[in-house]
């Protein structure tokens, strides 16, 4: 009997058939006659420590640990006077006590619900309470489910513990009971809150609209910003009015932040955002802020090859080009003049508000080494400096503040000309020049190293005519003709047909470098600064001569008759010279110097006979 009827038949109650006992043994033990394997009612009597009794209506109480009680997430309340579900494991053990669990009674119920949950294809309210391999597992109420890693979100989780202890919705994705395996989602969820949000987010999205959103993602050209259920591409030009170079220095993974809608595609969905756009434009104004000719400090925010980017301020940068650098330093990159986040001081060139441009210049801040030396030595001075270097149309001489000034190959000598004119310089030797002429613009020294002395030509050839008989100096011997030196060095040039009358005379090889040649000038040359001679000319000119002093082919007397009278001629006026200076040594000073006119004269008179 249960308690219940021995209660009922010692209180004097009617006793109980045969047929209603079994009714009630039925009811108490189940169709099978059994309690083991049922969920049953029962109440809580006392709680002991870390045990809990349980009155189920039978003759001896059961016991449970109070660790089946507890609820991941949840603190564990349980107190007397509790009504709850337990499962018999055994309806007496050895010592005649029930066993029983209250975990294998909430799973037991929860797999009944769970059923009807994955049947319907519901969502089911889960704790994610633990790590496995492969994923985690989660509670849910009383069944243990697992997650896999990839379930977890859309997006790979780096950091798995904010979702650790907190309910919220799974989906069934499979349920074996007799394996007691369920397997769970919870991106499955997030995908199908995603599209919802996004349905709508997409049917109200206009461009300029102002979203709060997360940053979820972020790469080397922007960041992905989620605005609840849909992504937008925030590109790193748009973060900010300022340059930055990586989105990572103004945002980071899970930032919530403003963004405006920019451009908004319907068909692709595509969707661009910008941060900098809810801030004020820090070029409205900038032509007034930063006038043309005016100084700033501004700090480097990057360098290339064609130049340096300067900050004037957050969002508005100028470009320093490579040309408006260094007054001195030319085809030098960049990074070798300046450095990345240097501090500078930069002179505004030109401002373009609407292509938000503005050049500046790093040189312009400096003084002008140009403007310096046209100061100090201006045209015509004399100035001293060290050959740089040597070149094929001149010398490079350098000076002080760095620059360098060219002497052409046309100014280094008055008279040798070509590769000739560069003997006798090398590199480093100081060297003496004048100034012949600065152009600041062109940032242009010209200079002269024969303008130091005088011109020979002009000296040598200012009473000089065409015509006149010069004595010169054999200097090269051609196939052409001759090369010569007249007076202090002035070049001249006897063609081959130019050397004799006689054909047989007109070769070059009858002369050597040294000889010493008479000749006429038959052309004066002032640009190329050369003389054309002619001996031949000469030849012909004292043989006019002769004639006309000696006599005549018409008379009957020869050519050779002619000028052995002009030898014999000029051999006496020699001899009698002579004499006469040996008379006269004895004489008195100004008898003397009277005697020694007149042999001069004789002499003169004489050569130009010859």
């Amino acid at each position: 009997m249960t308690p219940a009827n021995m209660q009922s038949a010692s209180s004097g109650e009617a006793p109980v058939s045969k047929e209603n006992f079994a009714d009630l043994l039925e009811e108490s033990l189940g169709p099978d006659g059994r309690f083991e394997g049922q969920v049953i009612k029962g109440t809580v009597i006392k709680v002991e420590n870390d045990v809990v009794v349980v009155d189920v209506g039978l003759k001896s109480e059961g016991r449970v640990s109070i660790k089946e009680f507890a609820t991941p997430g949840k603190d564990t309340v349980i107190s007397a006077g509790d009504k709850i579900d337990v499962f018999v494991e055994r309806f007496e053990d050895k010592d005649g006590v029930v066993r029983l669990s209250r975990e294998k009674a909430r799973r037991e119920e929860a797999w009944t619900d769970l059923e009807k949950a994955f049947t319907a294809q519901e969502r089911v309210n889960g704790v994610i309470f633990g790590r496995v391999k492969g994923g985690f597992i989660v509670d849910l109420a009383g069944a243990v489910a697992f997650l896999p890693g990839s379930q977890v979100d859309i997006r790979p989780v780096r950091d798995i513990n904010p979702l650790m202890g907190k309910p919220q919705p799974f989906q069934i994705l499979k349920m074996d009971r007799a394996r007691n395996n369920i397997v769970v989602s919870r991106r499955a969820v997030l995908e199908e809150t995603r599209a919802e949000a996004r349905s709508e987010l997409i049917s109200n999205l206009k461009e300029g609209q102002v979203l709060e959103g997360v940053v979820k993602n972020i790469t080397d050209y922007g960041a992905f910003v989620d605005l609840g259920g849909v992504d937008g591409l925030l590109h790193v030009t748009d973060i900010a009015w300022r340059r930055i170079n990586h989105p990572s220095e103004s945002l980071q993974i899970g930032q919530t932040i403003n963004v405006q809608v920019i451009r908004f595609n319907a068909d692709t969905q595509r969707i661009s955002l910008g941060m900098k756009q809810l801030e004020t434009d820090p070029w409205e104004g900038v032509a007034e802020k930063y006038p043309v000719g005016a100084k700033f400090t501004g700090r480097i925010t990057n360098i290339t090859d064609y130049g340096a980017f300067v900050e004037l301020e957050p969002g508005v940068e100028g470009l320093v080009h490579v040309s408006e650098m260094s007054w001195t330093k030319k085809n030098v990159h960049p990074g070798k003049i300046v450095s990345t986040s240097q501090e500078v001081e930069v002179t505004v060139l030109e401002t373009d508000s609407e292509k938000r441009r503005i050049s500046l210049g790093l040189k312009q801040s400096e003084p002008n080494p140009w403007e310096a030396f046209v100061n100090d030595h201006p045209v015509g001075s004399e100035v001293e400096g060290e050959i740089k270097n040597i070149t094929e149309f001149g010398l490079f001489i350098g000076f002080a503040g760095d620059i360098d000034g060219m002497a052409h190959l046309s100014d280094l000598s008055w008279g040798q000309s070509g590769e000739e004119a560069l003997t006798g310089f090398n590199k480093g030797d100081m060297v003496k020049a004048k100034v012949l002429d600065v152009d600041v613009e062109k940032e242009r020294i010209s200079l002269g190293i024969k303008q130091l002395s005088e011109d020979p030509f002009e000296g040598q050839f200012a009473t000089t005519k065409k015509g006149d008989v010069v004595t010169c100096t054999v200097s090269a011997i051609t196939d052409g003709g001759i090369e010569v030196k007249v007076g202090d060095g002035v070049p001249g040039f006897i063609r081959k047909a130019e050397l004799s009358r006689e054909r047989s005379e007109q070769r070059p090889d009858r002369y050597a470098v040294g000889d010493k040649v008479d000749a006429k000038i038959t052309q004066i040359d002032p640009k190329s600064r050369r003389l054309t001679l002619s001996v031949k000319a000469l030849e012909a000119a004292e043989e006019k001569k002769a004639m006309a002093e000696y006599g005549s082919t018409a008379s009957g007397a020869s050519l050779g008759d002619i000028l052995g009278a002009a030898m014999k001629q000029k051999a006496e006026t020699a001899s009698e010279a002579e004499t006469a200076d040996e008379e006269d040594a004895e004489a008195d000073k100004p008898a003397a110097k009277a005697k020694a006119k007149t042999k001069t004269k004789a002499k003169a008179k004489t050569k130009a006979k010859k």
